[in-house]
């Protein structure tokens, strides 16, 4: 485990050199940190959304209709 960690410092370090390295390091830490902040949005507006259904579905429950046929009438 240790040895392909450091065979993937050695090649960052001969591909990017070590003035690039700190510049990398600090940008995929931004995008882990707003990828991260982004799928907590998601699950805490999923859950919102959750708690509200039930309080919506009841509030949406349709009140019976009184049967239309009864107030129709035959023609004559």
């Amino acid at each position: 485990m240790t040895a392909g960690f450091l065979l993937i410092v050695i090649a960052a370090l001969l591909l990017f050199g070590p003035n690039k390295l700190p510049e990398l390091g600090r940008a995929v830490g931004r995008t882990f940190r707003e990828f991260k902040n982004a799928t907590q949005d998601i699950v805490d507006d999923h859950d919102q959304s959750e708690a509200k259904k039930p309080e919506a579905a009841a509030a949406s429950t349709p009140t019976p209709q009184p049967d239309k046929a009864d107030h129709r009438r035959l023609p004559e």
